[in-house]
């Protein structure tokens, strides 16, 4: 378990940086995006953005610290069900919104993204109710690698459905 622990804080570290490092990127962008997803008033909107960036980024730090893993496992849990239902909402409204998730994208949130979200809590939750021991040195190289392989993935989804579309 303590394998899966280390791979998932890889996992949840990278995708929340990465993510988080994107809606600063662009922030204004991003913030134009968020009324889409989940409709709020004018002046909520920079301030539900900041706090989505900051969130974001708190996670990936503290679920790479020992001491603050499991907390940064449950504020990631906290992000993912709030995206998922996000998504879902928007999708119910029949207006599926521009996935934002890693920067600019014209790609309207869907199913895919609903189950990234959903495998993604999943890890977080597990990594939430790992022990906290820390694996043997060897093993966790091999689990933190692991993690960072799949955030890779999880972070070029868009990318990767665009191609095997076009291939279909």
């Amino acid at each position: 378990m303590e394998y899966l622990r280390a791979a998932a804080a890889a996992l949840i570290a990278v995708v929340f940086a990465a993510s988080s490092v994107a809606k600063l990127r662009d922030f204004r962008g991003f913030a134009r995006s968020v009324p889409a997803l989940v409709p709020m008033r004018a002046s909520r909107v920079t301030p539900v953005s900041a706090a989505v960036v900051v969130a974001e980024a708190g996670s990936a730090v503290l679920v790479v610290v020992p001491a603050t893993a499991a907390a940064g496992f449950l504020l990631a849990s906290a992000l993912l069900l709030a995206f998922t239902a996000a998504i879902a909402a928007s999708l119910r409204r029949g207006r599926p919104a521009p996935c934002r998730c890693f920067g600019v994208s014209e790609t309207p949130a869907g199913p895919r993204h609903l189950a990234r979200n959903g495998v993604l809590l999943g890890l977080a939750v597990l990594g939430a109710l790992a022990p906290e021991q820390l694996p043997p040195l060897a093993g966790a190289a091999v689990a933190v690698a692991a993690g960072v392989v799949v955030a890779v993935l999880v972070i070029a989804m868009n990318d990767i459905a665009v191609v095997f579309a076009r291939s279909s």
